[in-house]
């Protein structure tokens, strides 16, 4: 008897099995996907994926996923951000930050900390934003910044975006320097121009660095550097680095479920759960503190599984 053999069965696939998120120190010069396929490598891993793209300008923490925590790469997506952000003022260029032409120059009026202050607290809260056209944003299949390489200038839509903080940590003759705390979708660079102009003059940002992601706030980052010296004392000193799958998920509530209730539960059925909040997602956890997956709270009081994590 012949077996016939469907395309990709039987085949080894490549890498290890290993899941856990990592806190990347991303550097300057490197795009997002640059950095995760080396992080990829190095860790010999079957699947990874960052959380968020970081410009090749800009460093800081970049979330790389892998294995399982794939899966919740998109709430971390969905997360609000921390950046430390300097802008030298005076000078607009055509991407917004350092890497394009300067294409307008503006006199800086006399600016002290309480007069910038006092424009920082109108950028606060909800607000709608522009998108760039240096931006990765589609428009008719084709990204912005390779039409604006071109030449060519679409009409955006502006966003809604959220400024949760904006804290001025130094002034200079011509640069300034801001922690900015807001949700997905802000364009830092845009930011930036936007209040220079209600400053009365232009900017563009020089230095952008991201020091959080939803709920990694905290916890230290890794260059590349140190996860090379690492990977030449072995694998298993290399995974130590890695945080649990649910750490992308901890500003969620938790919920335990006795043994009968995690089995039903895994079979994909919705299941009483004492002490579970009323609504919201929540994260699941059988008695011995596995993590289970990702359920969603019922009207009825019963939780939902929504996304299952099998072990």
């Amino acid at each position: 008897m012949t077996t016939i053999m469907s395309r990709g069965q039987g085949r080894r696939q490549k890498g290890r099995a290993i899941d856990g998120v990592l806190l990347l120190d991303k550097p300057i010069g490197l795009t997002s996907n640059q950095a995760l396929q080396r992080v990829k490598r190095l860790f010999d891993a079957r699947k990874a994926g960052h959380t968020g793209s970081l410009d090749p300008l800009a460093s800081g923490l970049l979330p790389v996923c892998l294995g399982q925590a794939t899966k919740v790469s998109g709430f971390l997506l969905d997360a609000r951000k921390r950046y430390q952000v300097t802008a030298r003022l005076g000078q607009r260029t055509d991407t917004g930050d350092a890497d394009g032409q300067v294409v307008e120059e503006q006199a800086v009026p006399p600016l002290d900390d309480d007069a910038v202050k006092r424009v920082l607290a109108q950028f606060s809260g909800l607000q709608k934003q522009v998108p760039p056209m240096y931006s990765a944003i589609k428009h008719q299949g084709q990204r912005l910044y390779k039409l604006a390489r071109r030449g060519i200038e679409i009409e955006r839509q502006p966003r809604e975006i959220e400024i949760y903080g904006l804290e001025l940590l130094s002034l200079e003759a011509y640069a300034l320097e801001l922690d900015v705390a807001c949700s997905k979708g802000t364009y830092v660079r845009t930011l930036i121009e936007d209040i220079a102009r209600a400053l009365g003059t232009v900017a563009h940002v020089t230095v952008l660095r991201r020091l959080g992601v939803g709920p990694y706030a905290e916890g230290p980052m890794y260059k590349l550097e140190e996860l090379e010296a690492l990977a030449e004392q072995g694998m298993e000193r290399l995974d130590e680095v890695l945080l649990p799958v649910d750490s992308a998920l901890g500003h969620w509530p938790s919920v335990e479920l006795g043994a009968d209730s995690a089995y039903y539960l895994m079979q994909g059925q919705a299941v009483m759960a004492p002490g579970a909040p009323s609504s919201g997602k929540v994260r699941l956890y059988d008695e011995g503190h596995g993590f289970l997956g990702i359920g969603e709270v019922k009207l009825d009081g019963r939780v939902a599984p929504t996304r299952l994590f099998p072990r």
